[in-house]
């Protein structure tokens, strides 16, 4: 077997048994909230890395996936758009970062994952 052959199959194995063990559930397809309220969309992982990065996305109907924020360890990287209503806190035990979005508004109407 060839040097560059064991390489590429290593690496497919790599990315297969990696691929394997990561997941992300929102446990609700459908949230409402109140106009004014504040909102928890729940999200849990499982994944066999120490310290993942996450992200939320927001994508309005019919529109492009908004980068919302990056959650690293207990780091919240907000984009700017959502840095005042929107907060996540990353909880390593339970796997899990729920997205809380403050005062919400009619144009806050969205699929977030």
């Amino acid at each position: 077997m060839a040097h560059w052959e064991r390489h590429f199959i290593f690496f497919i194995m790599h990315f297969w048994v990696c691929d394997s063990l990561e997941s992300v559930d929102q446990n609700t397809t459908v949230q409402t909230a109140f106009v004014g309220r504040s909102v928890t969309i729940n999200c849990t992982y499982e994944t066999s890395d120490p310290s993942p990065y996450l992200f939320w996305y927001q994508q309005k109907m019919n529109g492009i996936p908004k980068y919302m924020m990056m959650i690293y360890a207990t780091n919240v990287q907000n984009d700017k758009d959502f840095e005042e209503r929107f907060t996540a806190n990353h909880t390593k035990t339970s796997k899990s970062v729920p997205l809380t979005i403050q005062d919400v508004c009619v144009s806050d109407s969205a699929v977030y994952y």
